[in-house]
This record gives structure tokens, C-alpha cells and sequence, in this order.
């Protein structure tokens, strides 16, 4: 062989490389195209970049298209393009730069008669290299020189003398690299001084779009979900997704398979086997085995499957090589998900058995280091549950089987749960499964299995943690039972075992406390301790904690949305009931309680306001949700409210037998009972029996205000006006009542007056519980007042308070039907003067009170008085309510 800087031996005298083969031609030949593939114009345009940088990387794994994008590309360039498949054998410096020179010569970069070629396969002179810089560095056009599969060039002196030629040809050479890997060369310093076009993995990944434009040329025509879908399991893939999509047409129906194909018996798997695990080392093979049974992991846990300590650079190699693994970043990396599919089945394969001891090995590493969502998973998949249940158990996490948003896969891993599983903490999870799907008996057993358990365990760290949970499912059972003082117990005992739980964990799982706080609530609001309840209800209602806590947050929401209703504050209870509403399908609960006991609530207004249509609407949304909200007080919030429909709407037999509750508690409910007692006694008023309807109020006192007022406008429609007056005379000591109360008073003692022959002083009555009730739309207690307020509301100037609200026309008594009432705003015109709009259109912009009246040159004062002329003509009492109704009525 010639001299090692090649000068004296010319290719176009030889023909041959440096080892005296001849050329393969096929290597410097750009890649067909075939008839399906896919020009990506935003791939083309970042490519064109590389039109201005010496230097352009395309790194990506196998198969991502890499190669075909490039040569697309490469294809429509009016520059000369030189381009060179490298293989294993150019690791030898002289074969490689003699393949270089050849290239450069076929495209015309370099004359044909040109002398200098390597004549060593060993190596390479400097001056060679140097002239042939130069020579790049005068041509008057760059030649774009695309170096394909360069991942296979592992010599570090190649890669020395590349970036050598790249930096003195100037503006002559653009170098493409198209690899799997890093190449050697220092792309900091190209990225710093901005001379690098990168084009990775996540770029070269198909958007949805682009998947639709592909399957459709293989002739597969899917929704966009599936390509969604199809997109999702592939990251993307070019050749996953060719592949599939080679497979599907092939199939009568080519959305099922591609939802349902198997990837480790596809040519998916074939591709992958050959292309990423085989060929690779043995340790390589089996670490990419072992963490194939984790959605993700770190060179620690890595170790801990592999029981070696060498993950870390195994992984950092593979990652490197672009074998189809992520990095998530601090470390931590994931398989692409096809591939982690087809590694499983093989590990299945070569190490059968041996996927449960990984899935532990993983579970017990990750409860050491705190990841507890994956301890769970991994503790179910490799059938250890005592293990999983007191990871979930002791990092006082047991309250997220409750949560909503994560408990139903929670419950999930549990399900394969059997009887080998005997520790406290699996008793207690299957307690709080029986409680969540409120099979009492069974929760209760199991809750008293663990506690003796628990009574005879020796002081340990996690003891105080499982006791507090023992808490927690005590009070749920004791409201589900009715029974608040062992939910006081129970509230008693968590606070006591509060101080031996450090800080930080009771802060990490905030659900559990507002929880057991939600319950307690609940159990108070059974028992008729309006005060207390609502105490601790708003506490919880009120909390922070975000997602943790939204379920109890909506579910105290709920009930203080009940508590206000009972009140009689219906205008206010609907506000919240719309909050909890709005908050559970805020956050997405699939099931969501608190969402339930506000529709209840709602319902109930909307009854009161006689839009029974409406109510009707929400009772039945109500009956599709799960059996979750069987319990005491939605239950009796359900039978009031359906049964006062049913009365309303003149089936008063009906109405009597849904007031029952049927709950079976340990405590009886007062306003429960209060409630039912006043449906089947108006009942029997409208069934001709009044000597009964009596009887039946014996037990309604004013600790109840709302059932106290209607128990006594049944007195009085039974004859018993003093009886009416003491009832109502208790109501007033209570205080703090709400318009329901106040209207309901006030139209007992009109029809009192007006049967004794005041008329000065029912009409003066009336007119006040018209003007409360029209704030809050009450329509009922007038429609079910009787015919004895006919002729105070026709005749002036109480005819004038019930327009635009009220409908004129006979009212009712207690079991006659009443209409459906349309929305009030929409029964007469309502007419707002000049000056009223032009404050209502500032209102509608935010504007201050003070800034309208800087505005329209008036007196704050002037604006109020044009406000509460405005609010009484809309039948509102709220500024965003006036806005909103008077844009409905077309006065905006």
C-alpha cells in the first residue's frame, strides 16, 4: 500500500477502497422512497435549516424515519449532495475517508481526475485531511455532505478528524449526521454558538394528523380517535405505525385489530427484538428484561431487580443508543410503551416465574423510598396484599379509597385480594371497601376483626397510623347508622391519636381528616344539631388540599346547602348546592356525593318556587347516581323533597307514603321526622280527615321553623288558630330564621286575621310575605294558602306586588294540583326606565357603584335608589342575578 497520507493514489485511477474491494455503489445512493411514504412539511422546513449550519444532527431510534425523511429531503436540494451509508468496517480511519472522498467525487463536489485518497485503511494523514478542507472551503457552492447510520462509527479518532474538516471547509460543507446515537464531536460548542440543527426523537414522533395521512396511504381509513388512540400506544412510532398499519389492512376490520392487536406477536415485535435487544450484551438484555414490569425507573430500583449495581450505566448506555428508552429526567427513565409490552412477553418467555418476585422486589423497594401509588401497584401484581395494605395503611393513606378520583383504582388492585391476606391493615381495606358500597354488616366485621387485631399488637410505628384509620371508617359507619355519638367517639379518638403522627404525614393526606370531619357533620345534621354541624362543615368546606380533599369539600357543601334550606334561607341554600355541583364536575368526580345532596337541595327550591318541572329534572338525576348516597340524611332529603312534589302535584296518598324515609338508624332525625310528619298530615287535611292531620303534628315543634309554620297553616285550615299560635310563637323564640319562615308566619297570621275580620291587618301581612318571597321567588306557600287569599291578592296594591312573579288565578289548598310555573321573568313585561338601563348596562361592566355614578354625572346615592327600583321590577336582589335576567328579558 501507498504512503499513509494517500497523496500519490487516485480513485478514479483505481476504483477501489483502500483494502482493494471495490466500491459499493448502493452506499453512496440515496434511499428509495417507497409509494407510502409521508412528506412532513414541518420536518422539511426545520431540515432547511440545516442549509444555514455546519453542522445538523438527526437522532432518533430505529425506525423512527430517519432515514427516508433525510433522503426526501436531501432529494429536492439544488446543492450537490454527497451521501455515504457508513458500516461496521469504516471504524478503520482509511476506509472510512476514502468512502468520504468517493462520495464527494460522485456528486461533483470534487473534480473526477482530483489526486489525494487514502491509500491506508489504518489511518489517515493530517495533511490529506487539511487539503481536503481547503478544497471544501473554495468551492463556490456548499455540497451537503449526509453521513446516514453513523451511530455505527465508534472510533474516537474518526470523529476527531470529521470535526476537524468541518471546521476549516468554512461555508463549503454542511454535515448531516443521521444516528441513534450521540455522535463524538463537541455539539456544545456548536450549540452554543448556534451552528447545530437538531432534529430528536419527540419531533420525529407522528402527530395524530399525520398518522390519519399515513394509515389512509397504506389504504386504513380510521376516526380520529382511534388514530388517537393507535398514536398514544405507538409515542408516535414511524414504524410502528407502518407496521400496523401493514397488518390492519390486512384484517376485516382494521379499528378493532389495531385497538386490540397483541405487540409481542407482531412484526412490531419482530422489528424490535432484532433491531433494539438482540446483539446487545447480556447484562444489557436482562436489565432491559427485569424493569419491563415497571411503568418506570432509576438506576437504584433498576439495581434492586437486577440485583447488580451497575444499572446506572447500563441505562445511560441504552438511553445514549436511543434503545427505546425515555428519560424522564432526575434519573429516572421509562420504556417506549410497545417495546415494554414485547419485553414482558419475552421475559415470560426466558424467565417464566419470575414476574411476581420483580413485581415485589419493585414494591418493596419503592415503599422504602416513599412511592406509594406504585408500592400499590406493585405489591397487587406480585400478590402480596398485607404488603400493599399496610404500605397504604401506614402512610395513613386509606381515606383515597374514598376520594373519588383515585378510589376506584385503588379498589381495583384489590380485588384479588384472598383470604391469605390477614393482617389488620388488609382487614381494614376490605372494611372500607364493604362501607364504600354500604354493606354495613360486612364493613363492621371487618372493622371489628382489625380492631382486635390491632388491640393485641405491641406498640410499634406504624400502630398509630392504622388506629386513626380505625377512626375514620368508625365514623363513616356511625353516619351511615345513624348514630352520632359513636361518631363523636370516633372524632374524639382521632384527635387524641393525632399527636403521636408526625406532622408531615397528617399534611401529606389531608383527605383523611376531612373525611372523618364530613362524617361527623353529617351525623350531627342527623341529630338535628344545626350549629354544630354547620361548624364543622364549613371547617371542611372551607379546607385546603386541592384534589385531595374536593370530595369531602363537595360533600360539606351539600349538606350546609341542606342545613340552609332547613333554615329556611332557600335563595341561599341554593347558592351553595349550585357550588357543590359546580365543584364536583369541576374536578372531574366520576361519583360524586356532594354532588348529589345539591341536586336534592335544588329540587327542593325549586318546589318551593313551584317549577316542578324542574324539580322533577333533578330528583331523577338523582336517582342515577350510585348507591354511595344511601345514606340517612340524602335519604331523607330525597323523601321530603319527592314527597312534597307528589303532594303539590295532587297525589297527597302517594306523597304520604314516599315522606318515610326508610331509614333504619340509631337515632331518630327530628327534622326528618318533622318533615314527614307535615306531608302526611297535609295529606290527610286534603283527604277530608282533619282530626287526623292534628293527630299527626303532635310531634313538630319550633325547634323545626319551616315544618313549624306549615304545621301551623294546617292548624288553622283545621280550626285551630290558638294551637297556630303557639307553634308560631316558639318559631319567633328560635331567631335566625330564614324568608321561608318569615313568609310562611306572616300568611298563618293574615288568614287568621282575615277569617276573624281584619282585613287592614291580613292585607299588611300578605303584602310583607309578598315582598320577602318575591326576593326568593316563593310561589308555594301562597298557591298552597287556600282560597281565603284570593281576594287580597286581586284587589291594589297587592295585585301590583305579585306581577312578574306570581301567577294570578286560583290558589290551592294542600293536595291539589298545581301548574308548572314558568320562569318568573318571563310571565309579564317588565319595563325599566332610561336612567335604570344605563346603570344596569355599567353594572353589566363591573363598574363600582361609585364609578357609575362619576359616570353619569349622579349621586351614589342616586344610582343605589335606581338599583333597587331595578332589582325589585327584575324580582332580583342580587347584581349578577339583574344583569342575567334583564339580558334574558332583551333590556340589555
Amino acid at each position: 500500500m501507498g504512503p499513509s497520507d494517500g497523496t500519490g493514489r487516485s480513485p478514479a485511477e483505481t476504483g477501489t477502497d483502500p483494502l482493494g474491494d471495490p466500491y459499493l455503489r448502493t452506499r453512496f445512493a440515496l434511499p428509495s422512497r417507497p409509494a407510502t411514504f409521508l412528506r412532513r412539511q414541518r420536518l422539511v422546513v426545520h431540515l432547511n435549516q440545516a442549509l444555514h449550519t455546519p453542522l445538523t444532527l438527526v437522532n432518533g431510534s430505529a425506525g423512527a424515519g430517519k432515514t427516508l425523511l433525510t433522503a426526501d429531503w436531501a432529494a429536492g436540494l439544488r446543492l450537490p449532495v454527497a451521501w455515504l451509508t457508513v458500516e461496521a468496517g469504516d471504524h478503520r480511519p482509511g476506509v472510512f475517508w476514502a468512502y468520504v472522498f468517493e462520495s464527494l467525487r460522485l456528486c461533483g463536489a470534487r473534480a473526477a481526475d482530483a489526486a489525494g485518497a487514502p491509500a491506508d485503511a489504518s489511518g489517515v494523514g493530517q495533511r490529506l485531511l487539511a487539503s481536503l478542507a481547503a478544497e471544501l472551503n473554495g468551492l463556490d457552492h456548499p455540497v451537503v455532505l449526509v453521513l446516514d447510520e453513523y451511530d455505527r462509527m465508534t472510533n474516537p479518532e474518526v470523529a476527531r478528524q470529521l470535526e476537524f474538516v468541518l471546521h476549516h471547509s468554512g461555508p463549503g460543507l454542511h454535515l448531516v449526521l443521521v444516528t441513534r446515537t450521540e455522535p463524538l464531536l463537541p455539539l456544545h460548542r456548536y450549540r452554543a454558538a448556534d451552528q447545530l440543527t437538531e432534529i430528536r426523537g419527540a419531533e420525529l414522533s407522528f402527530t395524530p394528523e399525520e398518522a390519519g395521512a399515513l394509515l389512509r396511504l397504506h389504504g386504513v381509513h380510521l376516526p380520529g380517535p382511534a388514530t388517537s388512540a393507535l398514536v398514544d400506544r405507538t409515542r408516535g412510532w414511524a414504524a410502528g405505525l407502518r407496521l400496523s398499519a401493514l397488518a390492519a389492512r390486512e384484517s376485516t376490520d382494521p379499528e378493532r385489530y389495531l385497538k386490540e392487536f397483541e405487540a409481542d406477536h407482531s412484526t412490531v415485535a419482530d422489528f424490535l427484538l432484532a433491531e433494539v435487544l438482540k446483539g446487545r450484551t447480556e447484562e444489557s438484555q436482562d436489565l432491559l428484561l427485569r424493569v419491563s414490569v415497571l411503568d418506570r425507573f432509576c438506576p437504584d430500583l433498576a439495581d434492586a431487580l437486577t440485583l447488580r449495581t451497575d444499572s446506572e450505566r447500563l441505562l445511560a448506555n441504552l438511553h445514549r443508543e436511543n434503545a427505546f428508552i425515555e428519560r424522564l429526567g432526575h434519573s429516572w427513565y421509562r420504556l417506549h410503551p410497545l417495546f415494554r409490552e414485547i419485553l414482558r412477553a419475552h421475559l415470560r418467555e426466558r424467565l417464566p416465574g419470575a414476574e411476581a418476585e420483580l413485581h415485589l422486589r419493585a414494591a418493596r423497594w419503592l415503599r422504602r423510598s416513599g412511592f406509594l401509588p406504585e408500592t400499590l401497584a406493585h405489591g397487587a401484581a406480585g400478590g402480596d396484599f398485607d404488603l400493599a395494605a399496610g404500605a397504604l395503611v401506614n402512610d395513613l393513606a386509606i381515606g383515597q379509597l374514598f376520594t373519588g378520583l383515585r378510589s376506584d383504582a385503588l379498589a381495583q388492585l384489590f380485588t384479588g385480594m384472598g383470604p391469605e391476606a390477614r393482617s389488620p391493615a388488609s382487614d381494614l381495606v376490605r372494611a372500607a371497601g364493604a362501607l364504600d358500597r354500604r354493606d354495613l354488616d360486612q364493613g363492621l366485621g371487618w372493622l371489628r376483626r382489625a380492631q382486635e387485631q390491632l388491640s393485641e399488637t405491641e406498640e410499634s410505628p406504624g400502630l398509630a397510623t392504622a388506629r386513626l384509620s380505625c377512626a375514620l371508617l368508625e365514623a363513616l359507619a356511625a353516619r351511615l347508622t345513624g348514630c352520632p355519638p359513636r361518631a363523636e367517639q370516633a372524632a374524639a379518638t382521632a384527635e387524641a391519636l393525632r399527636q403521636d403522627l408526625p406532622d408531615h404525614l397528617l399534611d401529606e393526606h389531608p383527605e383523611l381528616t376531612a373525611l372523618l370531619m364530613t362524617h361527623v357533620g353529617s351525623a350531627r345534621l342527623w341529630e338535628g344539631r344545626f350549629d354544630d354541624a354547620r361548624d364543622v362543615l364549613t371547617r371542611v368546606a372551607s379546607a385546603p388540599g386541592g384534589s385531595a380533599t374536593v370530595l369531602p369539600r363537595t360533600e360539606s357543601m351539600g349538606h350546609l346547602a341542606l342545613l340552609d334550606y332547613l333554615g329556611g334561607w332557600p335563595g341561599r341554600a341554593e347558592r351553595r348546592a349550585l357550588a357543590a355541583v359546580a365543584e364536583a364536575e369541576r374536578a372531574g368526580l366520576p361519583r360524586p356525593p356532594g354532588a348529589g345532596l345539591g341536586r336534592l337541595v335544588l329540587a327542593a327550591v325549586a318546589v318551593d318556587r313551584q317549577e316542578l318541572d324542574r324539580a322533577r329534572v333533578l330528583l331523577d338525576e338523582t336517582a342515577r347516581l350510585p348507591a354511595r348516597e344511601h345514606d340517612p340524611v340524602p335519604t331523607a332529603g330525597r323523601a321530603m323533597t319527592v314527597s312534597r312534589l307528589l303532594l303539590d302535584g295532587g297525589e297527597a296518598d302517594a306523597a304520604a307514603e314516599a315522606a318515610d324515609p326508610a331509614v333504619s338508624a340509631a337515632v331518630a332525625s327530628p327534622w326528618a321526622e318533622s318533615h314527614a310528619a307535615v306531608v302526611r298530615s297535609a295529606a290527610c287535611l286534603a283527604d277530608g280527615r282533619p282530626d287526623e292531620a292534628v293527630r299527626l303534628l303532635q310531634g313538630v315543634g319550633g325547634d323545626q321553623p319551616v315544618c313549624a309554620v306549615e304545621a301551623a297553616g294546617i292548624q288553622v285550615a283545621a280550626g285551630r288558630p290558638r294551637a297556630a299560635a303557639e307553634l308560631l310563637g316558639a318559631v319567633r323564640a328560635e331567631g335566625r330564621t330564614g324568608p321561608a319562615v318569615s313568609v310562611g308566619a306572616a300568611l298563618v297570621r293574615a288568614r287568621v286575621a282575615q277569617e276573624s275580620g281584619d282585613t287592614v291587618t291580613a292585607r299588611r301581612l300578605v303584602a310583607r310575605a309578598l315582598l320577602d318571597a318575591r326576593r326568593e321567588r316563593l310561589r308555594r306557600p301562597f298557591l298552597q294558602a287556600g282560597g281565603w287569599i284570593e281576594p287580597l291578592l286581586a284587589a291594589a296594591p297587592l295585585h301590583e306586588l305579585t306581577e312578574g312573579w306570581l301567577p294570578s288565578g286560583r290558589r290551592q289548598t294542600h293536595g291539589e294540583p298545581v301548574q308548572p310555573v314558568a320562569d318568573p321573568a318571563l310571565l309579564v313585561p317588565v319595563e325599566l326606565s332610561g336612567r335604570e338601563r344605563d346603570v344596569l348596562r355599567r353594572l353589566a361592566r363591573m363598574m363600582s357603584a361609585e364609578e357609575i355614578a362619576a359616570d353619569l354625572y349622579v349621586s351614589v346615592n342616586t344610582v343605589k335608589t335606581h338599583l333597587k327600583s331595578a332589582y325589585r321590577k327584575l324580582a332580583v336582589n342580587r347584581r349578577s342575578d339583574a344583569v342575567r335576567r334583564a339580558r334574558d328579558l332583551g333590556l340589555l
